[in-house]
């Protein structure tokens, strides 16, 4: 059996696997035009719950996924976590993040993308990091590059978008946060 992981908290921050009971929650942040704009569509309440459940399956197999973030008063942030995604036909793990509308723009998604680096870090490094952008999506680049990523690929393997890949190889010999 896979061990389930968790990022540790951060000074802002907790991490909780997905439920079902967050499905409110979910289906607002992901049927948020503003949020998926680099989406090709904000996701319906049904894919939502699709989405919690591929969630719940990664957690089981393996061991992370996208994960709730919260503030420590219990606050609905977005999501964030390390999933299995695919460049150009090449497996990686990917960090990924969503911050419900009225969140953005305070650091959040760095913040919850850095302790997930860590995490990374402890796990499975050396390994490389991915984050897979729409390359117009300016705040998701910066997080990524604040993570110390650098474009490393762009990724064809989409009908409707070329993404830009961001990476880093994470390992023992990296900075924690850095």
């Amino acid at each position: 059996m896979t061990p389930r992981l968790l990022p540790d908290p951060t000074e802002r921050l907790r991490f909780r696997e997905m439920t079902a009971e967050d499905l409110d929650l979910i289906a607002a942040m992901l049927g948020d035009r503003e949020v998926m704009a680099y989406y090709p569509a904000p996701k319906s309440r049904s894919e939502s719950a699709e989405w919690i459940e591929r969630m719940q399956t990664r957690y089981a197999r393996d061991g992370h996924g996208l994960w709730v973030i919260e503030s420590h008063t219990g606050e609905f942030i977005g999501d964030c976590g390390i999933t299995w995604q695919s460049y150009n036909d090449t497996p990686a793990r990917e960090v990924g993040y969503h911050v419900v509308r009225s969140a953005q723009r305070r650091g959040y998604a760095t913040e919850a993308a850095l302790a997930c680096v860590d995490l990374v870090r402890r796990e499975f490094g050396p390994t490389l990091l991915t984050a897979m952008i729409h390359p117009e999506n300016a705040a998701s680049l910066r997080v990524a590059t604040n993570l110390g990523m650098t474009h490393i690929a762009d990724d064809h393997a989409h009908p409707w978008i070329v993404r830009t890949v961001m990476g880093m190889v994470v390992g023992e010999s990296d900075q924690p946060g850095s």
